[in-house]
């Protein structure tokens, strides 16, 4: 084999690692700040909902998870846990609970985007006037560059359940 295409295809593939290696690590070293512990318990103590990210959701992989528990306030969602660190991640209201990208593909027009998610040792999130969770009953994070589910947690029972 010619030495120039050897060194062609290893470069191609350094190149190609150093790649994928910078989108994933973008987003860890330009992240700001995580909330503190005392302004994720300050959130949290006004929650009316209580609902818990897992990692072991049908959707979720090695590189796309979520951990720990989100609580909901009429005027703000909090994280206390750990997400998979990722470009772009987006934070959903949902009709129902999904844990897969096709589930929530088929529900994500009548889902509402609350914003974005930048801190993955916990967020805090303020609901925007006019969307009311009750409305609602799960939170998913998506990360809308790549189409990807990350993780969901279910905070209430829909109303159809309790008939």
């Amino acid at each position: 084999m010619p030495r120039w295409l050897i060194l062609t295809a290893t470069h191609i593939l350094v190149l190609s690692v150093g790649f994928a290696g910078g989108i994933y690590l973008l987003p860890i070293l330009t992240a700001p700040p995580s909330p503190t512990e005392v302004a994720l318990q300050n959130s949290a103590s006004e929650a009316v909902y209580f609902g818990r990210f897992a990692r072991d959701l049908e959707g979720s992989d090695l590189l796309h998870w979520g951990t720990g528990e989100v609580r909901i306030a009429p005027d703000r969602i909090a994280h206390l846990g750990r997400l998979s660190p990722g470009p772009d991640y987006k934070l959903y209201l949902a009709p129902r609970f999904v844990e897969t990208k096709a589930a929530f593909l088929e529900i994500k027009s009548s889902s509402v985007r609350l914003g974005d998610v930048k801190t993955f040792n916990g967020f805090i999130l303020q609901v925007p006037r006019g969307v009311d969770v009750d409305d609602y009953s799960a939170v998913v994070i998506w990360c809308e560059a790549f189409d990807q589910f990350i993780s969901a947690a279910e905070y209430r029972v829909p109303h159809q359940a309790l008939k």
